[in-house]
């Protein structure tokens, strides 16, 4: 997922500056918002869903659906009025001109990309130890994510340009697994051998409600709809954004939002729920028991070793990049604008960055009381409707900026709603999600903040010294 730093001023002018080549057109900018869409959350989280509601498994995904459609109109409405490349950092800058909360914000996004890519590493390892067939424990399958997670940061550290045309490529691989599932799913469906009586079905953990548990999963099938927001950043880049972008990202959102929901109904379906929910990589069970006797079952595995892979590269490529932005506009330590001589690469702040995806895996993959996957990518969904919520009052604030541009409107209603259903689905009492989630990301975000004193005091001190130094200038 592409992110980035908002400028240290965004009042600063930039005219002098060449703008970026707008080279994208609808279909480029569609098969971006796809792709972004797709990866880790539909083939790793299915079953855990499942395990929240019982067979109506779809619900969670109609409710994110619907939750991603209206934050997309709050998004559109920024995104058309300031057709720049920083995103919701950017937007809450001018909304409340605080460099503190710009910087939380900031660093929020980040640390949805970290525990994002860490969830990804861990859907690989499962996957790959799937794919060959391994006999392997819990032990081995945190060396195998720790490993993957060591490969990602060589890449990173080589330097890696992703550009459109290898979207297009990635966007397919991830696609055709999916198609895959609906395909075989629907043949056994109409050989009669379905069971579409569990796809109407809770079944719900007897201390919660079957609100609070609709709740928690949507929770978790958030995570599957994220990556929407990031094509903003590419608003720089897209010809006429004003006219394209609503028409793109809500086309983008209906189509991956239709794919979840026949996915996840097909799946309860074929798979009866408790079977579903106790696999880690759910959809590869769905084709081995609708098509016990052919081989693409085999092959399911290894599609989505290459989608989550694609997650894990681009969540830590940007996340590296967040952070090493903010290290250079003085936010941060300023180790953490180091680049690397040769490569030119941020190396300073990719190791930092993966050490930390290094302890999430570890912490959790240990922890056997929670579902790694499950734990991670609701850390990530915490994160990243936490500044939803900002991006909705945002656009509310900025109601009284005019520009002297046609652009998109949210209306008054939809921004509102948006910010309460973020919220909801933020606090502990009303979301259903587990402790360890706010821990994560509790001690994550105290991370940036201590970085951010360190650099507060770095700055004053520097200023201090600057203001003490005697006038050596010559005088006449």
């Amino acid at each position: 997922m592409s992110r980035t730093v908002p400028p240290s001023s965004p009042a600063t002018s930039t005219d002098d500056q060449p703008e970026l080549k707008r080279v994208m057109g609808p279909w480029l900018l569609l098969l971006f918002i796809i792709g972004d869409i797709l990866g880790t959350g539909i083939y790793a989280l299915t079953g855990q869903i499942a395990g929240e509601v019982g067979g109506a498994a779809w619900l969670p995904f109609v409710v994110a659906f619907v939750v991603a459609m209206i934050t997309a109109c709050s998004y559109l409405e920024l995104v058309t009025k300031y057709p720049q490349a920083a995103g919701a950092a950017l937007y809450v800058h001018k909304a409340f001109g605080k460099h503190f909360l710009t910087f939380l914000v900031c660093f929020a996004v980040m640390c949805s990309g970290i525990t994002s890519a860490s969830a990804a590493s861990r859907a690989f390892a499962v996957n790959l130890v799937a794919g060959f067939r391994l006999d392997a424990g819990s032990g081995l399958v945190l060396l195998i994510a720790l490993g993957f997670m060591c490969l990602v940061m060589l890449v990173n550290l080589r330097g890696v340009a992703e550009s459109l045309k290898v979207n297009v490529v990635l966007t397919a691989v991830e696609l055709s697994g999916l198609i895959l599932v609906i395909l075989v799913s629907g043949w056994f469906i109409a050989g009669g051998d379905a069971d579409f009586s569990r796809v109407v079905v809770f079944d719900t953990a007897s201390d919660k409600s079957m609100f609070l548990a609709v709740s928690t999963a949507t929770s978790l099938a958030f995570y599957a709809m994220g990556g929407f927001e990031d094509s903003v950043n590419m608003a720089e880049e897209t010809r006429d954004p004003a006219r394209i972008f609503p028409r793109v990202m809500f086309a983008g959102l209906g189509i991956t939002g239709l794919i979840y929901i026949v996915v996840s109904v097909f799946a309860v379906a074929v798979v009866p729920v408790g079977r579903l929910a106790s696999s880690e990589i759910p959809l590869a069970t769905v084709v081995k028991t609708a098509a016990p006797d052919l081989p693409i079952s085999d092959l399911l595995p290894f599609i989505s070793m290459f989608a989550v892979a694609n997650s894990a590269l681009i969540n830590m490529m940007m996340a590296s990049r967040l952070l090493y932005g903010m290290s250079k506009q003085g936010v941060l330590p300023p180790f953490l604008a180091k680049t690397h001589p040769v490569r030119r690469t941020p190396h300073a702040a990719i190791l930092f960055t993966t050490v930390i995806a290094f302890g999430l895996v570890a912490f959790v993959s240990l922890n056997p009381d929670s579902p790694v996957v499950a734990l991670l990518g609701g850390t990530t969904t915490l994160l990243l409707l936490t500044v939803f919520v900002a991006v909705h009052l945002a656009v509310l604030v900025l109601r009284k900026d005019k520009v002297d541009r046609p652009h998109f409107r949210a209306g008054r209603v939809l921004p509102v709603v948006g910010a309460v259903v973020c919220l909801y689905l933020v606090l502990p009492w009303s979301s259903g999600r587990p402790a360890d989630q706010y821990r994560i990301a509790g001690v994550l975000l105290l991370g940036g903040v201590a970085l951010w004193t360190v650099a507060w005091f770095a700055r004053r001190r520097t200023a201090a010294g600057t203001a003490a130094e005697p006038d050596e200038t010559p005088r006449p």
